[in-house]
């Protein structure tokens, strides 16, 4: 964007839609403002609460539609209509004999002592999985033709039983993709009606069951995908906001055009959540700490993720519409690129209950928007995180929101007064072992996703945000024995300021199994260079100059004889027999990172090669502007009773006003700092405000831990 276009059109915008609110951030590239919008999310017609968010955040700007220059969004919608079972109606194309693969899964069990265990229904059942006669070999020959005269009588099958949607996997097509190519276009051809997705386009990576489902999936929520963006499209078009480029996150952290997330919608399958972890890491990069653990708490979830050398871990693969919400296994696999976190059943519409043996429980149920919590007045009764927090003080209940939403503190203690009576508690006891509950919950998952990841979650600073987040963080960072806790400046919508920092980026995958002594070193190369030419053409297209374009490779490779592999990067240039001893130098570094050993003298074998193609990460200086007071008693705008567990009873602390708290700003807790979209809960420390409006908090006795 030029200078004239820039001053013309200067404000970025970012939307994140969650389960309980949709949040806007709008950059002023100008004079680098923050305008931020937060409205109620709008289940039944997301793009309305979009339209709704996208007024508040112009005019809190002072700014028309004219003067947005670019959108990112992201959503979970393709999330909630996995799990929901809201997608199309859809049919499998398979190899003949194969038709059940997709159902025998790995006939691995995630519970060996569940006597009725439930696995996950595939999105097409039996009746929609058909099969074709035709067999490519795992060398990608060719043993049996496809037969092209059965297409006729395949479709009006695919019409019997009311196909809306159409996934097409056959056997070793990553391989070889020419019978799945053939097929599907003779499928449009003949019933141009359906919707099609073919699995060496969605994922060309080996692993049968894997790639099905993925396929699956991916067709199973193109025409709602659709539907939504064409809506949206056309709502911006209608507020004056059609030339706005509109880009969507992408859930490894890039972002891709509206036509690329039309065709793989699969891949937004964790947008907002991810762009909560680029927020993290962004702000992790300008305060030089690169290592840090990204807590985002919202309405609905909490989600943890670890942050190494400045970037999220991404992972190859991911889980959604688990039959049981914290098992592995339990859910439909999907292989794409997906920013790496451990997701925690406890946002601030989490449930509260007693559970068989008469111990507290909370979440994974949540009140979400609607009804939401018994406080929001909205028809909840049930004990919810928000109640819980209410009571104890840490909100105030005419300023959530700014003052725009009015909290009912009766409400709350009515709904909690039962669950305080089963546990034979007083509810303010009862209040404070919800938020505890949370609280060890949260921490519990977040050590062990960093022992999983090979690495300690000790020692790290922990970054909060989201609207219940820096409510939380405090406990949590205590619980984890973090040095510090960093909470930024509008934490209610941090997730939405990740979506302008991320770049447009996409990822590209192919296999081709051998093991590393016998590799075909010019095959493998050609397969680098396709990927990247196809990359550097879909960027292309999406105006990014070719010098201003990165292309990252990476090998899948594992021992020989193993079942998973790790992801070992690649260096630049040619690969030949010569970097035989690199890689393998590589791929001793990364298995002892994660497993703390080697296995000298095993063969290595490589599954898959991939590479990441990506443009230019947005620049976002988030210096803060001029104003505010240095002198943090001049910030002070009242005081408020809270609930000190140290103390074990109620203890008046002054509230800071967080917009009026200048860089170089200290004071000490416990203390309250409001504002509109989220409340920080500081139970003691000292308190520092950095150039960034970071609030950074030095934890009690954190030199000695």
């Amino acid at each position: 964007m030029g200078e004239r276009e820039r001053d013309a059109r200067p404000l970025r915008v970012g939307i994140d839609i969650g389960g309980t609110f949709t949040d806007l951030i709008a950059f002023d590239e100008r004079t680098g403002a923050l305008s931020i919008g937060k409205v109620l999310t709008t289940p039944e017609v997301p793009a309305a609460g979009v339209e709704i968010g996208l007024a508040e955040t112009l005019s809190n700007a002072g700014e028309g539609p004219d003067a947005i220059g670019g959108i990112i969004h992201g959503t979970t919608l393709v999330t909630n209509a996995l799990i929901e079972r809201k997608g199309a109606t859809t049919a499998l194309l398979t190899t003949k004999g194969f038709r059940d693969a997709v159902e025998i899964r790995r006939e691995g069990r995630y519970d060996l002592y569940d006597l009725s265990l439930e696995m996950p229904s595939p999105l097409a059942p039996r009746r929609r999985r058909l099969e074709v006669d035709e067999r490519i070999l795992a060398d990608g020959s060719i043993l049996t033709p496809l037969d092209l005269a059965g297409i006729p009588a395949l479709v009006a099958r695919l019409r019997a039983v009311g196909a809306e949607a159409v996934a097409i996997s056959l056997l070793h097509a990553y391989r070889n993709p020419e019978h799945e190519r053939a097929l599907g276009a003779a499928v449009a051809e003949a019933a141009p009606e359906l919707v099609i997705s073919l699995s060496s386009e969605v994922v060309a990576e080996m692993h049968e069951y894997e790639r099905t489902s993925t396929t699956l999936a991916n067709v199973y929520v193109r025409p709602l995908v659709e539907r939504y963006l064409r809506e949206l499209e056309e709502r911006l078009r209608a507020g004056g906001m059609g030339a706005s480029p509109l880009l969507v996150m992408l859930s490894s952290g890039g972002t891709a055009t509206v036509e690329t997330a039309r065709r793989f919608p699969i891949r937004l399958i964790e947008s907002g959540p991810a762009a909560g972890a680029l927020a993290a890491a962004h702000y992790g990069a300008l305060i030089g700490r690169p290592n840090l653990l990204s807590f985002d708490m919202g309405g609905t979830t909490a989600k943890a993720c670890l942050i190494d050398g400045g970037e999220p871990i991404v992972a190859a693969d991911f889980e959604v519409a688990r039959v049981y919400r914290f098992k592995r296994g339990s859910g439909l696999p999907v292989r794409v690129p997906v920013i790496e976190m451990i997701e925690i059943g406890a946002g601030g519409g989490s449930i509260a209950r007693v559970d068989s043996l008469g111990l507290l429980k909370v979440g994974p149920d949540s009140a979400g928007a609607e009804p939401g919590p018994a406080c929001y007045g909205r028809g909840g009764t049930l004990p919810t995180v928000t109640d819980a927090d209410l009571l104890l003080g840490y909100l105030d209940p005419h300023f959530f929101l700014g003052g725009r939403m009015a909290l009912d503190g009766a409400a709350a203690a009515a709904a909690i007064a039962p669950l305080a009576a089963q546990l034979g508690l007083d509810p303010i006891a009862a209040a404070w072992g919800i938020h505890q509950v949370v609280n060890e919950n949260m921490a519990g998952a977040a050590r062990i996703h960093a022992v999983e990841r090979g690495t300690d979650s000790r020692g790290r600073a922990l970054f909060a945000f989201g609207g219940a987040g820096p409510v939380h963080a405090y406990r949590v960072a205590e619980i984890l024995r973090a040095p510090e806790l960093i909470v930024p400046l509008g934490a209610g919508v941090t997730s939405a300021l990740g979506f302008l920092v991320a770049p447009l980026a996409f990822d590209f995958v192919r296999s081709y199994p051998a093991p590393l002594a016998d590799l075909d070193w010019d095959r493998a190369d050609g397969l680098l260079m396709e990927m990247a030419a196809e990359g550097l053409a879909t960027l292309a297209r999406a105006g990014i100059p070719a010098a201003a374009i990165t292309v990252r490779r990476s090998a899948e490779l594992r021992y020989r004889g193993q079942g998973h592999e790790v992801a070992v990067p690649l260096p630049d240039g040619p690969l030949s027999a010569d970097s035989l001893p690199s890689l393998e130098e590589a791929f001793a570094g990364v298995y002892r990172r994660l497993y703390g050993r080697v296995a000298e003298g095993v063969p290595l074998e490589a599954v898959s090669w991939r590479v990441v193609v990506s443009g230019p990460r947005p620049s976002l200086d988030l210096r803060a502007p001029a104003g505010g007071v240095t002198d943090a008693t001049l910030a002070i705008k009242g005081e408020r009773p809270i609930y000190l567990p140290e103390r074990g009873e109620f203890v008046t602390v002054p509230i800071y006003d967080r917009y009026a708290l200048a860089p170089g700003a200290t004071f000490a807790g416990p203390a309250i700092v409001e504002e509109r979209e989220s409340t920080a809960i500081i139970g003691g420390g000292t308190i520092r405000i950095d150039e960034y409006r970071n609030l950074i908090v030095a934890m009690p006795g954190a030199s000695d831990k």
